[in-house]
């Protein structure tokens, strides 16, 4: 038996690569297939099926392309509904690989067709259980997420309660768990920060395992519920729907821009985005009028999908050699208009001697001294209600990055303040800094380190705020 999990950091996914015998399966691949096809060539191997946990609403899976490149065949558990060309598996039906085997266990919650798949070894014996947003490290999948069904969160979560009891908590306590998210996914509440456990363990230290009841296990799971990135229902429909082929994708997002067409684009207004990936601190210092920030060294894919159209075309501003890793990313989460990037970076714009723009960085010891002097400043953390509420600088806007995409969200800030961002280490600031400057802010000042360094100038006076938790 050879398993490897392929974990994707920036969307917090892992998938699963399984051999025996020159036979593999791949479980809830992401769009980019090579790395899949690349193990398959150094096993020998050849995947015979792609088995999916369920529609996936956080990223767009790779289960097309790569049944397209290998033959292989799509499996889906119960009740899936779509026009692809999948199979639909029935509860408790099993598929061979090689010496080993894996069984179909469906279990609605999370979605109606989520199942997990048991796999199991040349002796017949349970070893692992891949368990989608069923069940996850220290949490269960949200039961929220399903689309166009006519059943609510609770009717939803009971369902997982079930499933959860009959089909997974009964399995022997060695049987280990690989869940399709880590920390960070919004498929769940509060995801633990190792990438698998054991059914032993779940049942130990999962508070929704743990649950006395089935009524104390959907008040556990539906509480405290988050709005979802708006970006998953688009994700979940293209799941379901089809998608373009991530090489034709690439195709088109590799285009060379030069310095004089993306300059007559900007004059004329085309109703494009610029979208720059480059580091924060190398954005601020100069970028082109206009320009998005987003930058890979973050949760890329995350925030491109909560704060970008899928409607726009989009040119790319990268690092030289950065512009295929762009076009990927942001591929994963959906986005398929990418008509190109600027031949040359920034660099090839600002030595053609082109107009740019910037954003002031200052250190916290420096907001410390503008603070009592500056009558006209706003104090703008865009961190989540819950980092805010356990502390912030006194008199600070709470405006989170999720909820900028809105241009009427800025409607509070008048554009003749001076507008002091930060977030929690800099990244998320430089994201809403640039999307004030693209509303026409022209005072922003970016304030580095955010609040991990706030906190430590004893200058700055900082408050709690309980009431943003209830």
């Amino acid at each position: 038996m050879f398993l490897k999990q392929l974990y994707t950091g920036c969307l917090s996914e892992a998938a699963y690569f399984i051999e025996s015998d020159g036979e593999a399966a791949v479980i809830d691949p992401v769009r980019d297939t090579d790395i899949y096809l690349e193990l398959a060539r150094e096993r020998n191997a050849v995947i015979k099926y792609i088995f999916e946990t369920h529609f996936h609403a956080d990223f767009v899976s790779g289960h097309m392309d790569l049944s397209k490149k290998t033959g292989a065949q799509i499996i889906y558990g119960p009740h899936t509904e779509t026009s692809l060309p999948v199979y639909v598996a029935r509860d408790s039906e099993t598929f061979s690989i090689g010496k080993l085997s894996i069984e179909v266990l469906h279990t609605p919650g999370h979605t109606l067709e989520s199942s997990c798949y048991l796999l199991k070894n040349e002796g017949g014996n349970p070893h692992c259980v891949f368990t989608g947003d069923t069940l996850f490290v220290g949490d269960v999948g949200r039961p929220d997420l399903a689309q166009q069904i006519n059943l609510s969160k609770e009717q939803l979560a009971g369902m997982l309660y079930d499933s959860l009891q009959r089909k997974i908590v009964s399995l022997p306590d060695d049987v280990l768990v690989y869940p399709a998210h880590g920390q960070g996914s919004a498929c769940g509440k509060n995801l633990g920060p190792e990438t698998h456990s054991t059914i032993r363990d779940e049942k130990e230290t999962n508070y929704a395992l743990k649950a006395q009841s089935r009524d104390s296990f959907i008040k556990a799971v539906t509480e405290g519920l988050t709005e979802p990135p708006g970006y998953f229902s688009i994700n979940a429909r293209i799941n379901k729907e089809g998608y373009e082929s991530l090489d034709k994708v690439l195709r088109q997002g590799l285009t060379p821009f030069a310095v004089e067409r993306v300059r007559k684009m900007i004059k004329k207004e085309d109703d494009f985005i610029i979208l720059d990936t480059r580091n924060a601190n190398e954005f601020t210092l100069g970028f082109l009028p206009g320009s998005i920030f987003i930058g890979l060294e973050g949760r890329f894919a995350e925030w491109a999908g909560s704060l970008l159209p899928f409607n726009q075309d989009i040119l790319l501003v990268t690092e030289p050699g950065k512009e295929e890793e762009s076009i990927v990313r942001l591929a994963r989460v959906g986005f398929e208009k990418i008509i190109g990037y600027l031949e040359g970076g920034f660099k090839a714009w600002k030595a053609d001697g082109e107009r740019f723009d910037m954003i002031i960085d200052i250190e916290p010891a420096e907001l410390a001294m503008d603070i009592p002097y500056d009558e006209n400043i706003v104090l703008l953390d865009v961190r989540k209600p819950v980092e805010f509420a356990e502390g912030h600088i006194r008199d600070a806007v709470n405006l989170p990055l999720s909820d900028m995409k809105d241009p009427g969200t800025l409607a509070m800030i008048d554009e003749r303040q001076n507008i002091y961002v930060h977030c929690t280490g800099g990244y998320r600031s430089v994201i809403a800094a640039s999307l004030l400057k693209r509303q026409g802010f022209p005072n922003i000042r970016n304030v580095l380190g955010g609040w991990s360094r706030i906190r430590e100038e004893q200058t700055i006076s900082i408050a709690k705020d309980t009431s943003v938790l209830n």
